[in-house]
Order: structure tokens, then C-alpha cells, then sequence
């Protein structure tokens, strides 16, 4: 129960709204027992005595307690569904929040799909304890102790009668509840992985549809839907037997009232009266033992989903975001990696890595795939974490800054270059949301981009697309270094930037990053000589390791790997 107890914890910050809806539920239930006690005066006294002046403001009095009880509901209903949905609003914004402060090693092992699943279903399956669970679970508990007071009240031999079933009922739940965790599990990991596989089938469709892989992606589908099924179907199997059960277990009590309550009325020991106000007051007493059950059951499935969104508000977030000191002055973006070792899911990627890169020169990095290219301007962003040496910035270990304030000083476009799907203002305004018209236009000219952004139906305010797959993948890549460009930043990563521009695009590029780059610290990662050949140093690296360093003369007058590696490019 402990994750519906943290689910519940969350109603603590609502203490008013909870006491309100407390408040009507208890008193709704006190108008709900007019009905019985006034149906006990009317037959035992005003029917025999024929007291007509009596039975209307009687019976008025009835539909007064009707009225009230109904109204009562009402005003539950709406403070309760004020009061859950500001808990639900707090639920999703804490996930999101530590979903956002997940170090980027946590999103390797993840499905985007199972993500967003536990995001929106889960949460959605929580809302149901908030709704049904503490709503519903409250008022039938205030229901079950007020009329079981009341029948004991009118009589305790009877009211012993009609608990008989209590136990074998509280049995019962514990027999349905018993392992229950794991039958429902299932049904929320065959959902998480058919939300997963659509996921990645919109995402991919292009692919799926030039391979004609249709007919085979529709049969992985249907057999993840097909578990879904299955696991709900076990669910739906265990329900058809305790529902039913339960309800037989409940007329139990009705039958021995019956039995008991008729023997005493006609042994004169009960008015007719208070036999009819008693069986009138079981209905009371058994329906919210019902609605106990339903909640048993729906507290189960929330449990399910509370599991699964909790695992990750307790994932650990990323360290060093907001621990650490900010610079004390103005980067001038002088690199070094000394000794740097690092292993990705135990398999060594950089091993002993010596690097220098000096404030204001560009130095590129070349090797085969699987180098370690991309993994040192990722280590620099703290995207991972070292296992051993030191990099700094301005003679700072970057351990000891925050990753808020290192991430400030670096622009990085990377050669998967993500575009958001809003407008092409709404994606350079994530590097700088401050910036006017005037300045996100002079940054696209620097990018050589303003012309195509013009030459689009709305301009700045085109919308992109889903990853912007409006755009060509050299327009995307130009948007991608328009974006680091306003950032303004003394260092800057360029991962493959030109990757996904035809030659002539890419000269324009290169004339943009020419002046773009002096004064300012850069890492070239790329695969084309025209891109690397003016750096002012360039790492040669083979496993991790640096192979060769120097100018590109240099290194072409050594004639080893680089000059090797230039022949192909």
C-alpha cells in the first residue's frame, strides 16, 4: 500500500478542500437516515392512528432529507473534483519535473512510448483512488458505521445477525487482493509496450513504408495487443468471481435478517415499524460495502500505475545540476582534458585522454566510428560523467561547477539535430527566449538560413512539424547552428553540423562559421575535409585514445592515419 499512501500524502496540501468534502459526506450520509426513522414513525403510529395531519409534514420531511442529502452530493462532487484535479495537476508536474532532471544515461534504457504512457495513462489510472478511492471510500465508510449504529440501535440481536457476513467478506478481499499486485501489473506493461511500439511506428512510418514492412509491423502490433488483451481478460476472470461472490455474501445478511427480524415481529419482541426501518437501513448498511469492493479494485489498478509513476519520481535525478559554483569571471573557453577516462555500460570509450584546446582556437576531431568523437563533447557537457581525470574550463574542474552554469557557456549542435514541433521563432527562442525579430533574423542570415525562412507561408512563424519533418534536412541543420548562434556562447560544439547540407549549402555555411568562430572556442567533429582542415589543431582518435595531433600540413606530411583518413574524406 505504500504507493497508494504517497498518492494520498499529496491530499495534505488541500487539508481545507478534504475537510469540506468530509464535511458534506457525513452529513449527506445524516440526511440519508431521515428516510428509515421517519418510515418507522409513519407505519408503527400515524397509519394505525390514521393521522393525516401528521403524515403530510411527514412525508415533506422525507423529501426535505432527500433534498438535502442530493444537494450535500452535489457540493461533494464539486469541491472534490477541484480538490483532485489540482492533486493530479501536482502529480504530473512533479514527474515532469524529475523526468526533466534525469541524468541522459537514464533515457538510453528507456522507450519514449513507456514514457509517455506513464505520464498520461498512468496518472490518469491514479486520479481513479482521488475520485472513487477517497471520495466514494470515505462517504461508504461514514455510510456503513452510521446505519450499523443505527441497526444495533433498534436491535442488537438483529444488528448481530446482519454482521455475520462482515468477516467472510473481509476474507474475500483479502483472497482477491492476495498476488492481486502482479495481475495487475500486467495489463500496465502490455499497455506501456504497445504504446511503445506505436510510438516507434509513427516515428518511423517513412522507413516502415519504404521497406513495405506494413504487413509484419501490424503483426508485431497485434501481438502486443493481443497481451494486453490476455492480461486483461486474467483480470476480468478473477472480477466475475468476486463480484458476485461478494454480492451472494451480502444477501447472506439479508436472509438471516429476514429470519431473525420476521421471528421477533411475530413474537411481538419488534414492531412491524422497526422491521421495515431495519431492512430499509441493511440496504444502506450492504450498498457502500459493495462500493468497497469496486474501490478494493480500483485501488489495486491505481497501485499498479502508482508503482510505475513513483519508480520514476525515485529514479535518481542528475547530479551536479544546481550543486556546484557558477564562474567568477568571463569564460575565455580554454579546454583541457587531462587523464580523462570513461566507460559507457562497462566497456572503456576514452581511455587516458590527454587534450588541450586554447581560448578562442577551434580544433577538430577525427577517427572512425565508435572513436570517442561525439563522447568527448558530450563528457564536456556533463551529459555523462568521468570515471577518472579532470576536465576543465578556464583552469576550473567542471565537477565543481553546476551544470546550469557550465551548460550556459557551451552551444552545441549535434548531428541529430531535433526540432520541436512549434514554429521556427518558437525554436530559436529556446536558446534565447528574450531575443527580438530583429536579432533571431540576423542570427538566421549568420546561419545563411534567412532566405528559406522567407521564402516559407508564415516566416518565423511556420510551424516545423514533428521533428521538423516540414523542412529538408539542410534547412533543419541550418536552424539547428541558427539556434547555437544566438546562444552567443564562448564555446561551441559542432557535432557533424554540416552533415545534412549539399556542397553548396555548405560553403555558405563555412563562410558563416569562419567569422562566427573567432574569438570563440570550438570542437569540429566531421567527417569532410573542407570542414576540418582549417582547424587550428586536429585530434586523430582511435578507441579512445589521441592518435595523432597537429595542423592539417602537419599531419598530412606524416602521411599516418590522418593523411590516410584525408584520402577518403
Amino acid at each position: 500500500m505504500g504507493s497508494v499512501l504517497r498518492v494520498v500524502s499529496y491530499l495534505k496540501r488541500y487539508r481545507l478542500m478534504f475537510g469540506g468534502q468530509l464535511l458534506c459526506a457525513v452529513a449527506s450520509v445524516a440526511a440519508m437516515a431521515v428516510f428509515p426513522n421517519v418510515l418507522r414513525h409513519i407505519i408503527d403510529e400515524v397509519i394505525p392512528q390514521k393521522d393525516l395531519n401528521s403524515f403530510v409534514p411527514l412525508v415533506l420531511l422525507v423529501l426535505l432529507g432527500y433534498v438535502l442529502k442530493e444537494g450535500l452530493s452535489s457540493l461533494r462532487i464539486v469541491i472534490n473534483n477541484h480538490f483532485e484535479q489540482r492533486v493530479i495537476f501536482d502529480i504530473r508536474s512533479d514527474l515532469y519535473r524529475r523526468i526533466q532532471n534525469l541524468p541522459v544515461q537514464w533515457f538510453d534504457s528507456r522507450r519514449t512510448g513507456d514514457v509517455m504512457t506513464r505520464v498520461t495513462e498512468d496518472v490518469t489510472a491514479m486520479e481513479r483512488v482521488l475520485i472513487d478511492g477517497v471520495e466514494q471510500g470515505v462517504m461508504a465508510l461514514f455510510q456503513v458505521i452510521i446505519f450499523g449504529v443505527l441497526i444495533y440501535a433498534a436491535d442488537w440481536q438483529v444488528g448481530l445477525w446482519a454482521t455475520v457476513p462482515i468477516p467472510l467478506l473481509m476474507i474475500g478481499a483479502r483472497i482477491y487482493t492476495k498476488n492481486a499486485r502482479d495481475r495487475y501489473k500486467g495489463p500496465r506493461e502490455a499497455s506501456s509496450n504497445m504504446n511503445a511500439l506505436l510510438h516507434d511506428n509513427i516515428a518511423g512510418i517513412r522507413q516502415i513504408k519504404s521497406f513495405t514492412a506494413q504487413e509484419s509491423e501490424h503483426r508485431r502490433f497485434n501481438n502486443y495487443s493481443n497481451a494486453l488483451r490476455r492480461a486483461n481478460l486474467r483480470l476480468m476472470a478473477w472480477w466475475a468471481g468476486y463480484s458476485p461472490g461478494m454480492s451472494f455474501i451480502a444477501m447472506i445478511g439479508f436472509v438471516l435478517v429476514l429470519w431473525q427480524g420476521g421471528a421477533a415481529v411475530m413474537a411481538d419482541k419488534m414492531t412491524v415499524g422497526d422491521f421495515t426501518a431495519v431492512f430499509v437501513m441493511l440496504n444502506f448498511f450492504y450498498d457502500p460495502i459493495g462500493k468497497l469492493h469496486q474501490i478494493n479494485q480500483m485501488a489495486l489498478s491505481s497501485r499498479a500505475a502508482a508503482d510505475r509513476v513513483f519508480e520514476i519520481l525515485d529514479a535518481d535525478e542528475e547530479r551536479g545540476v544546481s550543486v556546484g559554483g557558477d564562474f567568477t569571471a568571463p569564460v575565455r573557453g580554454e579546454v583541457r582534458y587531462q587523464g580523462v577516462n570513461f566507460s559507457y555500460e562497462e566497456k572503456q570509450t576514452i581511455s587516458g585522454l590527454n587534450l588541450h584546446v586554447p581560448a578562442g582556437k577551434t580544433v577538430a576531431l577525427v577517427g572512425s566510428t565508435g572513436a570517442g568523437k561525439s563522447t568527448i563533447a558530450n563528457l564536456l557537457n556533463r551529459f555523462y560523467e568521468i570515471d577518472s581525470g579532470t576536465i576543465t574550463i578556464d583552469g576550473v574542474d567542471i565537477q565543481e561547477l553546476n551544470k546550469t552554469a557550465l551548460r550556459q557557456v557551451i552551444g552545441y549542435v549535434s548531428q541529430d539535430n531535433f526540432l520541436f514541433n512549434g514554429s521556427v521563432r518558437d525554436n530559436l527562442l529556446i536558446a534565447n527566449d528574450g531575443a527580438s525579430d530583429e536579432e533571431l533574423w540576423k542570427t538566421l542570415e549568420a546561419a545563411q538560413a534567412s532566405e528559406f525562412v522567407k521564402g516559407l507561408s508564415e516566416g518565423l512563424d511556420t510551424v516545423v512539424g514533428e521533428r521538423g519533418v516540414k523542412l529538408s534536412g539542410g534547412e533543419k541543420q541550418r536552424l539547428a547552428i541558427a539556434r547555437a548562434i544566438l546562444k552567443n556562447p564562448p564555446i561551441l560544439v559542432l557535432d557533424e553540423a554540416t552533415a545534412s547540407v549539399d556542397n553548396t549549402t555548405e560553403e555558405l555555411i563555412q563562410k558563416a562559421l569562419k567569422e562566427l568562430l573567432k574569438g570563440r572556442t570550438a570542437f569540429v567533429i566531421a567527417h569532410r575535409l573542407s570542414t576540418i582542415e582549417n582547424a587550428d589543431c586536429i585530434y586523430v582518435l582511435e578507441k579512445g585514445r589521441v592518435l595523432e595531433q597537429g595542423t592539417h600540413s602537419e599531419l598530412m606530411n606524416a602521411d599516418g592515419a590522418y593523411a590516410a583518413l584525408a584520402k577518403g574524406m
